[in-house]
């Protein structure tokens, strides 16, 4: 497991929601926060708190991304032509271990990143160990041969509770799949609301 695997489930807590839709979530049992005050009851939230939840929920989904890198994908959705927030989810969507967690390769993006990290996967039949590497459409993503038969592999394409989403074409028995268009929000089965407008308006301030 990833480095950050221990404190995914600190995320959703302190956020109050399941943001990964798992059923191991602690937020299934306890939708308070965490610690002794976890239970009062909570102000409302001012504008920048809003915007600030809605970054850090965003940020918290792509297995924890730093706000250094998080940041510079806002830059970036910023300088593309159309809505800063859809360009926002679409770059995000293209990350080499999001694309991975989409296709049910691993079951959770931390392990996507690992799984990258350690070299399983191969992007146009050429080695990839990158997990912010950007994919375009058209490519080709594989499991490396020598990994198919993995058991986080295996279980990962069991699993029932999501399924691919029509932006990515998978084949499970070749350990391969193909990144068929960039995503827009409404095309994303995110488990909870997200808001990559907030998030713009967090950081155009």
């Amino acid at each position: 497991m990833s480095k950050r695997i221990s404190a995914k489930y600190k995320i959703d807590r302190r956020l109050g929601e399941n943001i990964w839709g798992r059923p191991k979530s602690p937020v299934n049992r306890r939708e308070y926060g965490p610690g002794q005050h976890g239970q009062r009851r909570k102000g409302k939230l001012s504008d920048f708190g809003t915007q600030l939840r809605a970054k850090q929920k965003l940020k918290g989904y792509y297995a924890n991304i730093s706000e250094k890198q998080f940041h510079r994908y806002y830059v970036e959705a910023s300088r593309l032509r159309g809505d800063t927030g859809e360009n926002l989810i679409g770059l995000l969507e293209r990350r080499l271990d999001a694309v991975i967690y989409r296709a049910k390769f691993v079951p959770t993006v931390f392990a996507a990143r690992q799984f990258v990290n350690h070299g399983h996967i191969q992007v146009n039949g050429r080695r990839v160990n990158i997990p912010s590497y950007l994919v375009r459409p058209g490519d080709v993503i594989e499991i490396k041969e020598a990994s198919r038969q993995l058991v986080v592999v295996l279980e990962a394409a069991a699993l029932g509770e999501r399924d691919v989403p029509d932006y990515i074409e998978a084949d499970h028995h070749k350990g391969s799949a193909r990144f068929v268009r960039i995503p827009t929000l409404s095309d994303v089965p995110y488990p909870v609301h997200m808001e990559p407008n907030l998030v713009v308006e967090f950081y155009s301030r």
